[in-house]
């Protein structure tokens, strides 16, 4: 590992994953102004996810499809008339 080019000023963060309300205390650079109570009492700077491994649909086994726009049928349709 290279000296010198990594950061050391981690600091306990608390993650919170905004789709299911899962938080997980890590160690972290990143900033937050705003604070939560962790389960030892004491207040922690709370980064929110927009999502985990506790609802990513590879780690869940669910898999959801979200299908915007007609994304899918503009593909089926665009590749449907080259193969004819």
């Amino acid at each position: 590992m290279k000296q010198g080019i990594h950061p050391d000023s981690y600091k306990m963060v608390v993650f919170k994953d905004m789709s299911n309300g899962h938080q997980f205390l890590s160690r972290s650079t990143a900033f937050s102004k705003e604070t939560v109570q962790w389960e030892d009492g004491n207040e922690y700077p709370v980064i929110k996810l927009e999502i985990s491994n506790t609802s990513h649909p590879f780690y869940t086994g669910k898999n959801v499809l979200v299908d915007t726009a007609g994304r899918i049928d503009k593909f089926k349709k665009r590749y449907e008339k080259r193969a004819q």
